[in-house]
Order: C-alpha cells, then structure tokens, then sequence
C-alpha cells in the first residue's frame, strides 16, 4: 500500500523544497537553539495539545527550575506540577517526571538515544520518540503528529480517517520512506513547521506553500477537504458548585485532588456535584463528607466558570462561604491564608476563582 500510494511521488523534490523553505522560514525557537536531548524532551510534551506561544515562557522557567534531568528526578512533585500550572494535561508533566527518575536510574541520566529504551519510559510514545530521535540525535525516525498528518495527506492525497489507529501507523510508514537521512531533524521539523505555519487546518496558504508543485491536493484543488476525521463525541457536560470557604482566621480551604485520575495531586476549592444533591442540600453534603459546617455569603454565585476538557466540561458556579471550623480531618484538605495559596499547584479553573477571594 505504501508503495502504491508513493508511486510516481517526486520524493526527491519533496524533501529538497522542504528542508529549504525550514532552514530559511524556521522560528526561533528556545529548544532550537541546541541539539540537547532533554530540552527536546521537555518541549515536545510540553507543545502536545499546547500552542508554542503558550508554551516558550513556560518552557524558560522549567528549565531555568530544572535545569538538567538530575534536577527534575529529585524534585518534588509537587514543585513540577507548580511549574506546569496552567499549562494542562498534568499527567504530561507526571508522566514525565516519572521518565526522568528513570533515565537518572537506569541510564545514568543520559536520555537514551535507542529506541526500544526511549519508548519504554513513561509518557514517550512513537511521535515524542520519534522527535528526539530525529531533533536531538539525527535518527531517520518519523514523528507523525496531527501537523503532520494533515501535511501528508494533503500531499499524497490520503482520504483514509486519520482518527483510525490503524491510519497513523499507516502514516508513519509513509515519513519513513520519505525522510531525509542526510538530515531527518530539518525534515521533520520542516513537516511540522508546514503544517504550524502553511498547510493550517483551515484556509491553507497553497499559493506560498514550498512543496505545491508536488502536492497532490493542490493540484486538483481540494487541500481543504482533507485530512478526512470523524467527528469526536460531545464533551459530558457536568455542574458543580464550588465553595471558597473562610473560616475565622481568615485561612481558605482547599483539598486536595486523588493521586490517580483527572487533575491528579493538584489542589481545589471544595466542589459539590450539584446535579446529584441540588443547591438547597450542599451545606449539608459539605458536613456529611467533610465535618465542617457552612453558611453562604449570599445564596447567588459570586462567579461563573466554564472549563473544557476534552472529553467533559465542567459548568462551576462559584459561592462564598464561612465556617467557623478552624481544623479538617485528613490530609488531603487544610486551610491556608490567601497569600500562601501561591505555593500550591491549582488547575486553570480554580487558578481563574482567586479573583473571587
């Protein structure tokens, strides 16, 4: 199939037009400035579901935090979730805290440069493998993401739904026969800075595009009607209402997140699913569960907040709340004054509730 789909493909003049439009058009780019594995590492997981404005500042203070995969292996999870706030995706970030204990244990913190090795550890699959590989030690290896599939199948005219598993493996195949081996970093980088800059989800730049005369799609005009992909599943819609609670001392509670799951360790203010037990009966959830007696500043929310992720949304509205509790029971809730609640790595939904306090 391979073979079938790159038939008659000028190759040759593919990978040429596109290494020269990179080195000439390439962004400057923090973890550009250098061949370091774990830099490469860091902003590859980091640009997965992220847009690289959004991620070069938190980029600088990671590394300037954790500096080389020594600093990040003893650090506390906690601090590496404090530096990923607001970025999302945590288990990104425990994932690759995980990653890099190993790499300090078993291969005497040098990131590996083999395959099956980068792929055994935590949270690298084929496309961040595939990145370091080709970025950080120029290995002929593919790393297909979204950017990428969509520049491919718009050059060779793939009409195949590239949400299907057995697509992308498909895809992989089809960067491996043709990268560059002379300099797969430029190609590969060159693909995804193509489909970051040009060959964009909607209303692509075919006439200033580096590869068009070789692009399958532009030649019988249909680039935008591809890459072909299912509609995903609407999002669970789910309410809460979530407490900002001050007691006495002037001190706010927050709990603290399951070790596992969505938004895991990371810290909130107290949330009732309201669906289950409606408004009336939260003051009496919140003693139930916790102990701690409540009374509302005003029975209308303080705020409202919506947050997607990408498979639910959460609908929260905010109330103001008083306890005269000065204590909790467990170690997964406290009380902390307003202006210690920095040290705590919060989602961005919670982050968004301290203009509330």
């Amino acid at each position: 199939m391979t073979t079938e789909i790159l038939q008659n493909f000028d190759s040759e003049t593919f990978r040429h037009s596109l290494i020269t439009w990179y080195e000439k058009n390439k962004r400057v780019l923090p973890w550009r400035e250098n061949q370091n594995p774990y830099y490469i590492w860091i902003s590859e997981v980091m640009l997965q579901q992220t847009q690289v404005n959004t991620v070069i500042p938190y980029f600088h203070n990671f590394i300037e935090k954790f500096p080389t995969v020594y600093d990040l292996a003893g650090a506390d999870e906690q601090d590496v979730l404090k530096a990923w706030e607001g970025l999302g995706y945590y288990s990104r970030a425990r994932n690759l805290h995980s990653a890099v204990k190993e790499v300090v244990a078993s291969y005497d913190g040098v990131v590996p440069k083999d395959k099956k090795e980068l792929l055994s550890l935590k949270g690298i699959g084929p496309y961040t493998c595939g990145a370091i590989r080709s970025i950080a030690f120029d290995e002929p290896e593919p790393a297909v993401d979204g950017n990428v599939m969509r520049v491919i199948s718009r050059v060779l005219k793939i009409d195949d739904n590239i949400s299907l598993h057995r697509v992308r493996k498909s895809f992989e195949r089809y960067v491996e026969e043709l990268i560059c081996h002379d300099n797969p970093s430029s190609f590969n980088q060159g693909l995804m800075e193509l489909g970051a800059l040009i060959c964009t989800p909607t209303s692509p730049k075919c006439e200033v595009c580096p590869v068009k005369d070789v692009c399958r799609a532009y030649e019988l005009g249909v680039a935008e009607q591809l890459p072909i992909k299912s509609k995903a599943k609407k999002p669970k819609q789910i309410s809460y209402a979530t407490l900002l609670i001050e007691n006495e001392a002037g001190e706010w509670l927050i709990q603290q997140r399951p070790g596992e799951g969505l938004l895991a360790n990371l810290w909130q203010f107290i949330m009732v699913p309201i669906e289950d037990i409606g408004i009336k009966n939260v003051a009496n959830w919140v003693y139930t569960e916790y102990g701690i007696d409540i009374t509302f500043d005003d029975s209308e929310p303080v705020g409202q907040i919506k947050h997607v992720f990408s498979h639910l949304v959460w609908n929260i509205n905010v109330y103001k709340a008083r306890t005269q509790n000065k204590d909790v029971v467990g170690n997964d809730m406290k009380f902390v004054q307003k202006n210690n609640l920095q040290k705590y790595p919060f989602p961005v939904s919670h982050l968004n509730m301290m203009d509330f306090l």
